[in-house]
């Protein structure tokens, strides 16, 4: 018997300069909130790994300077999903941002954190609850 599980998010907060990158996402759910570049963690796969990993192939960005920040436990409702989101916070190592799947992300952004455009997906919603500034 198969038992319903939360999956594991990996969110990249990519920092420079007092800002933050943002995706406006496309075609699942959370379509058209602002998120942090976002993945699923595969097995074996460490938070780091998959940050790096998935940051260049999605945005095509280098980052170092990689520290596991807070998580969030993220549960939607009415879509019946239920994720578990570890954040990476780093700083920028080349900074052309570029978007490698339109598909799923309309747009990446640089913006102040106290800036957010509306509306946010919902994880960063919990995590703006818990009080956590990506650069403190």
């Amino acid at each position: 018997m198969e038992t319903n599980r939360p999956k594991v998010g990996v969110w990249v907060i990519v920092r420079k300069d007092g800002r933050i990158l943002l995706g406006k996402r496309r075609n699942a759910h959370g379509d058209g909130t602002r998120s942090f570049p976002w993945w699923h963690l595969e097995f074996n796969e460490s938070i780091e790994e998959c940050a790096i990993r998935e940051t260049m192939e999605e945005s095509g960005i280098k980052i170092k300077n990689i520290i596991t920040g807070p998580f969030t436990n993220d549960i939607f409702q009415e879509e019946g999903k239920h994720y578990v989101t570890a954040y990476a916070i780093c700083d920028y190592d080349e900074w052309e941002v570029k978007i490698m799947e339109p598909e799923k992300c309309e747009k990446r952004e640089r913006v102040e954190r106290e800036k957010f455009p509306s509306p946010i997906f919902l994880p960063i919603e919990n995590l703006k609850k818990q009080g956590f500034h990506p650069f403190s």
